[in-house]
């Protein structure tokens, strides 16, 4: 189980949101649990931060035994206006406490991700969230947070999947005890699948291509954090323990990556979240 650098264990894989709104997200997030995910990601600019907390409230699965993740959106950075956000999110969300805070993008451009890091230092340090981290970001911009405030993020949620497996940018996290989490970890679902070492790995081991996938994300050191509102299939992904994948499977996957392997071309160092 990765463990953060503020001594926070988090779960093998979580369970993400997006686009999930309303009842659906609701039901979606209370199978989940009832599946046996304790990691619930969701975000501002996902608009079901209300419907997570539907779905808190309502499950029997205790409340510290669930890690709530949600993200400052882009519009909310700067010190005064990201402690506002955060005050949104915990109405939003009917929580006191949110478990694991993120900045959801650098935003460069505006340049105001160092002082919206440090509200969340202070947020932490006022035991308002459990752990702090970010989404996104560069070896540049998390240098530049930890040297402006002494606080390295304890997590940086990237685009990671086999056509993308940033490499480099893992080594660095690596280096600086960072956790790795992946948003779309199965990338262009159809294409990944049904490339020859994905297809290969789960014939050989008698399981799914979307199972294999999962699970060279956890053997390469990445937190995955799939996203499905189908009961069966949220079951099927986190059903990942019969199997480990060959040295060779893995980097024949991690082989897949390519220059132009990003989902929509989200550079943070171009990006502008709103």
């Amino acid at each position: 189980m990765p463990a953060l650098t503020d001594g926070t264990t988090l779960p093998d894989i979580g369970f993400g949101t997006y686009p999930l709104r309303g009842e659906e997200a609701t039901s979606a997030v209370l199978s989940a649990l009832e599946a046996g995910y304790r990691l619930i990601d969701s975000a501002v600019n996902y608009r079901n931060e209300d419907a997570v907390g539907r779905a808190i409230a309502r499950t029997d699965v205790p409340r510290d035994e669930i890690v709530v993740a949600t993200k400052i959106p882009g519009r909310d950075h700067g010190f005064d206006s990201a402690l506002a956000s955060f005050d949104r999110s915990t109405d939003a969300l009917g929580l006191e406490h949110i478990d694991l805070y993120l900045i959801h993008w650098p935003n460069p451009r505006v340049d105001q991700y160092v002082d919206t890091w440090r509200a969340m230092v202070r947020l932490q340090e006022e035991g308002r969230v459990g752990s702090i981290g970010v989404s996104n970001f560069t070896p540049e911009y998390l240098t530049r947070v930890a040297d402006a405030t002494g606080v390295m993020p304890a997590l940086n949620q990237v685009e990671l999947h086999p056509f993308f497996p940033q490499v480099e940018l893992r080594a660095f996290h690596e280096q600086h005890g960072i956790v790795t989490e992946a948003w779309s970890p199965l990338g262009k679902a159809a294409p990944v699948k049904e490339s020859a070492p994905v297809a290969d790995a789960a014939a050989a081991h008698g399981v799914t291509p979307a199972q294999v996938i999962l699970r060279w994300h956890q053997q390469v050191g990445s937190l995955p954090i799939p996203k499905s509102g189908s009961p069966d299939r949220q079951r099927e992904n986190l059903d990942l323990g019969g199997f480990t994948l060959t040295d060779e499977e893995v980097a024949a996957i991690t082989a897949l990556g390519r220059p132009d392997g990003r989902l929509f071309g989200g550079d943070p160092t171009t990006h502008q979240e709103m």
